[in-house]
């Protein structure tokens, strides 16, 4: 089952068709496939589980978190509910009145003895043992989410209700907003909490207000992105950049003017290349945690309306927006039940997260904050827009560097991709998941991360077999070292910890740059451990009646695979090696990509024998990408021209190192001064 809009609008919107009317659509569509999971109107908004292992609630887990799965299908699902409430207030869903449900739902949720109630936060306190000295509980995200619903539904269900049951609400808000948070994203639930009581009557602590507001502010690490904890993801996208447009409205331009100014900027900041992080059809890539939320990472668009002085393209502002909601909901195999699985498109455990049950999914209900926006608003009435995919030539990459968080955005005119490359990312050893989601070498639109093989080897990403003492060693750490002349360069760190000395882990310098379907790599091995195995991985190949041939063009080796992705559109990947490797190989792997069950993985491997030899250092290689049916020419998989370097051995071991690229390019790879300008 999946979202089939009816009557498109190719006029207005050219590239999707679709409307607010199908926007709305498609928030019924959502709606109808949770609620006929639901009862009667005294049920709770839980939904189908299949998965019980690594998701909430399970056996390890508390009552009060039995308590917070209520909650989570409750508020997230409201983020759809409350602007089809407001646009319908007589709305039907599955047979119950959407407006009277929430209304006797969110009641409850915070009332002392009722069945449903999801417990204060003093009330969970008590018996709860504390985390970093701080306690902390997942109804203090869902408040948020409860908040912002409340205001866009103020007439239909909050102006319904006594001052003695408003009350109620109010106070246990307040519970949460006053109490301990997680010091990062989610000091904004706590904002939003204490904006709502305020502009509603009720008097709130401005002093904690004000310390969160700063706090949330010195995380802002330039071009538009904050840093959330240690990392950089979509969490700067669909929190701060969501709720921090809202709070201004709310509450920092009255009270607050020169951090709402400041929440301003940044949000402007980030529309000037947001835009660039989705491909030509306005697809999300799966990239940082949480990707179960979906095409949330479009909802920064409408946010920015909260603004003064908004300067987001409101047509490419809604070509993204509703590309994205057809990536997903035009698929069959996304839903479970009627409700969005957990996963990127359909049930992948790999990208899990133990802090999500079965009802987080609808966190992507934040894209639907649109519809706030009333239908004469220039999102809804402007024309669709394609942005940078309509100024590009044949054969053009347009390169986006964002310095502050590490960024590096490519997209393809080619072959209509967004390629990103990260850096400044640190995760500890062990932590799969993580280095999954935040450490591979590059992120593809179209070809999405993908889990280990049982070989222990990697997509995406290089990989140390040590034979000697049995070891493989991966990837857990990303530094950024800027671009100079068109040329990326980074870091990789494989076991790091740093308690051990620098000088004891091993290390892979990174540079790349882009071609038209795809990107070079001329990476600089610095290992301190040999005998070693070194393996470089492209990306899954997501056809699982993919065929593969081998072709050669003097040094160059390349392999080149055809399939049929789960669209049914043909797909092409073609993986060569220029320099410093022995071989490349081809695996079939079951599980582990979250787009078809069964995928291909190319393999480049170069064996280093001796500890202290000098022998080949460059590693050259290319991985490119094609869809249609037309494959590539022997100029794009043997897409380089000649190889300079400057020691007499050809090895790179010192020296700049030039590549001249048949298209007439020319690039000069030099990692000299790279250990004085690294960033995390």
């Amino acid at each position: 089952m999946y979202f089939t809009p009816e009557n498109l609008d190719f006029e207005l919107s050219p590239y999707t068709g679709l409307t607010r009317k199908h926007w709305i659509d498609a928030g019924k569509f959502i709606l109808e496939g949770v609620f006929k999971n639901i009862k009667t109107m005294d049920d709770p908004v839980l939904v189908p589980r299949y998965e019980w292992e690594v998701t909430y609630p399970n056996k390890n887990t508390p009552a009060w978190k039995v308590q917070a799965e209520y909650y989570e299908g409750l508020a997230r699902s409201f983020f759809i509910a409350a602007p089809l409430i407001s646009i319908e207030p007589e709305l039907v869903i599955a047979g119950k009145s959407l407006r009277e449900y929430y209304k006797r739902h969110l009641l409850r949720s915070c009332t002392l003895g009722d069945e449903l109630y999801v417990f204060s936060y003093t009330d969970m306190d008590k018996d709860s043992k504390p985390s970093f000295d701080l306690h902390t509980y997942q109804q203090t995200v869902e408040t948020c989410a409860m908040v912002i619903g409340l205001v866009t539904t103020r007439k239909e269900i909050w102006d319904t209700y006594t001052k003695q049951e408003k009350d109620v609400i109010a106070a246990f808000l307040h519970d949460y907003a006053e109490k301990a948070t997680v010091p990062q994203n989610w000091r904004l639930f706590n904002m939003l909490d204490l904006a709502f009581l305020n502009m509603m009557g009720y008097e709130i602590d401005k002093s904690i207000m004000r310390e969160h507001a700063q706090a949330i502010l010195s995380y802002y690490a330039g071009d538009g992105w904050y840093r959330d904890g240690h990392t950089f993801d979509y969490y700067s996208a669909w929190a701060f950049q969501v709720y921090g447009p809202i709070w201004c409205a709310w509450y920092g331009y009255e009270n607050e003017p020169y951090i709402a100014k400041r929440f301003e900027e940044n949000s402007n900041e980030l529309m000037k290349t947001y835009d660039r992080l989705f491909d030509k059809d306005g697809n999300v890539t799966m990239w940082g945690r949480s990707n179960i939320y979906r095409n949330a990472a479009t909802a920064p668009f409408a946010a920015n309306y909260n603004l003064k002085n908004p300067t987001v393209n409101p047509g490419l502002a809604r070509r993204i927006s509703s590309g994205a909601l057809l990536q997903f909901f035009g698929r069959d195999d996304v839903l479970y039940e009627g409700v969005p699985v957990i996963g990127f498109y359909g049930p992948f455990t790999p990208m899990v997260q133990a802090y999500s049950c079965a009802e987080s999914p609808l966190w992507l209900g934040k894209a639907f904050l649109c519809l706030e926006l009333p239908e004469d608003h220039p999102f809804w009435t402007a024309k669709e827009e394609g942005g940078i995919w309509d100024e590009m030539k044949d054969g053009e990459v347009r390169e986006t560097v964002l310095d502050g968080p590490g960024l590096c955005i490519s997209n393809h005119h080619d072959n209509g991709t967004m390629e990103m490359r990260t850096g400044k990312v640190i995760k500890r050893i062990g932590d799969d998941n993580g280095r999954w989601c935040y450490s591979k070498l590059s992120y593809n639109s179209r070809y999405p991360w993908e889990s280990d093989l049982p070989s222990g080897l990697s997509a995406a990403s290089y990989v140390l077999k040590e034979p000697d003492v049995d070891k493989t060693e991966q990837m857990n750490a990303l530094l950024w070292s800027k671009e100079r002349s068109k040329v990326l360069y980074r870091r990789a760190l494989f076991g790091f910890e740093s308690s051990r000395d620098y000088h004891w882990t091993s290390i892979i310098d990174l540079a790349d740059f882009p071609v038209a379907n795809g990107l070079v790599r001329a990476d600089k091995l610095r290992l301190f451990h040999k005998p070693v195995d070194v393996y470089l991985g492209s990306y899954g190949f997501p056809c699982p009646d993919a065929e593969y041939r081998i072709e050669k063009c003097g040094d160059a080796t390349a392999v080149i695979l055809k399939g049929h992705g789960s669209d049914g559109m043909p797909r092409h990947m073609a993986m060569t090696v220029f320099a410093g490797w022995d071989d490349l190989k081809v695996e079939k792997s079951k599980g582990t990509n979250p787009d078809t069950s069964e995928s291909f993985i190319v393999f480049a491997h170069a064996f280093r024998e001796k500890l202290f030899a000098y022998e080949p250092y460059i590693l050259i290689s290319q991985v490119i990408t094609k869809e249609g049916d037309e494959g590539f020419t022997d100029d794009e998989i043997f897409s380089i021209a000649d190889i300079g370097y400057t020691d007499k051995e050809e090895c790179g071991g010192y020296g700049p190192v030039s590549i001249k690229m048949k298209k007439g390019e020319s690039y000069t790879v030099d990692f000299y001064g790279i250990e004085g300008n690294l960033l995390l």
